[in-house]
């Protein structure tokens, strides 16, 4: 198998390809370096330190000799893009280039617009090169759980059965997101859809739950740095349980936004993985769109923090909880019941508890403290809803300007 990740050099996408390239299969990669950018934007940088492109693909063909290549190049330009596909033939396509970050999406309208235009048309270019050039490729697409919100119902996996008015049909769930990047991937969502329709194109469209976590099989940053991935945790793009940990290993009180009983489903890194290997080999008959819903368990925020707080404890790390105001719009406590059987039919198992993937991370992190304490400004709440909260610069061309070998 041949496959092609957008968004290589990313928290999942390097992750992945060091999984794929050790199960034997050839991949190819694209990155922009903007995850780096924008962090760097936001004031923050990786918890743990990652290496420049050019020196992961020499561990990488160190590892998996003749595995991994990339180049760089930004999906927006539709000449790069197909110049690309033309080329490497892929079978599979992993799309997950994409500006990841509600908070991001939410600073201002520049950041706004720049989302959806990033998001929305760089998927677009994919589906109109594939047409093109790979019409026989299997994309797996990257969504989010966040797409369908918190309805007051059990979600589905994509589609569901409704009767309306005597007449029966199957239906995509309806999507509610909560800020204007949840609202690029449901564009996305509608935009895959149609062309399977329309083009035969095939599809499964990943909606996956929050991400946490630092060691896969093949990362493991405590015993071989050069092979690690990044890990965020700024208020604009570290993800909850990954915020916590680095809050817990410096002593900074556990930042639960408004009354905690937001309610989510949630992978690990290592499971994503799995699962994202397991769509690759799975594919969909040609035509076909479907969707998986990618999550281990549900949580709520506040059983997070108290759970970070145990695994702290049990390294001799006094850690306390802090209810602050919600940046957010959303509802703080709500029923939230999901579907996700199809990934376990295809063979996924979770990998590690909640309790052992927490000793991991805080394990991984306790060597950066002061690396996380000279950036511990960007994890208090800065980005809300009303638009009221501090401005944040625009620097879409700051001072990165990594060069990595093609």
């Amino acid at each position: 198998m041949n496959v092609l990740i957008l968004g290589m050099d990313g928290y999942i996408g390097w992750g992945l390809s060091l999984h794929l390239a050790a199960k034997g299969i050839t991949v190819s990669g694209i990155d922009n370096f903007s995850r780096r950018r924008h962090v760097e934007e936001v004031g923050s940088w990786s918890a743990i330190p990652i290496l420049s492109m050019s020196d992961r693909l020499s561990v990488a063909d160190r590892l998996y000799p003749g595995k991994v290549s990339f180049i760089e190049g930004d999906i927006l330009d539709f000449d790069f893009l197909t110049g690309v596909l033309k080329r490497n033939r892929p079978d599979t396509i992993v799309h997950l280039g994409e500006m990841p970050s509600a908070p991001y999406s939410m600073i201002d309208a520049t950041h706004a617009f720049y989302t959806q235009q990033n998001n929305v048309l760089g998927t677009l270019n994919l589906l109109f090169a594939m047409r093109d050039y790979s019409p026989e490729a299997h994309l797996v697409k990257l969504g989010t759980m966040g797409e369908y919100g918190t309805p007051n119902l059990d979600i589905p996996e994509g589609f569901f059965d409704i009767e309306y008015r005597g007449k029966k049909a199957n239906l995509m769930f309806p999507r509610q997101p909560g800020s204007f990047y949840h609202a690029s991937k449901v564009h996305d969502t509608h935009n895959i859809m149609l062309t399977c329709k329309i083009w035969g194109l095939r599809a499964t469209d990943i909606m996956q739950g929050v991400l946490f976590g630092t060691r896969t099989h093949e990362i493991n940053a405590s015993k071989n740095p050069e092979t690690a991935t990044r890990f965020d945790f700024d208020e604009v793009f570290g993800t909850v349980i990954n915020r916590y940990c680095a809050q817990a290993v410096i002593g900074y009180p556990l930042s639960i936004y408004g009354k905690g009983g937001q309610t989510r489903g949630f992978l690990s890194l290592i499971d994503s993985l799995q699962c994202l290997a397991i769509a690759c080999e799975n594919p969909p008959e040609k035509g076909e769109y479907r969707v998986f819903n990618q999550l281990e368990n549900v949580y709520d925020v506040t059983t997070l923090a108290r759970a970070v707080q145990r695994a702290a404890g049990r390294m001799g790390i006094s850690v306390t909880l802090d209810h602050t105001v919600n940046p957010r719009k959303e509802a703080e406590e709500h029923y939230y019941k999901v579907d996700a059987h199809r990934l376990p039919k295809l063979g996924f198992r979770p990998t590690r508890t909640l309790e052992q993937e927490l000793d991991i991370m805080l394990e991984d992190l306790i060597g950066f403290t002061d690396r996380i304490r000279q950036k511990q400004s960007v994890i208090a709440p800065r980005t809300t809803w009303d638009g009221k909260g501090p401005a944040m610069p625009v620097s879409q061309q700051n001072s990165f300007s990594e060069k990595p070998s093609t």
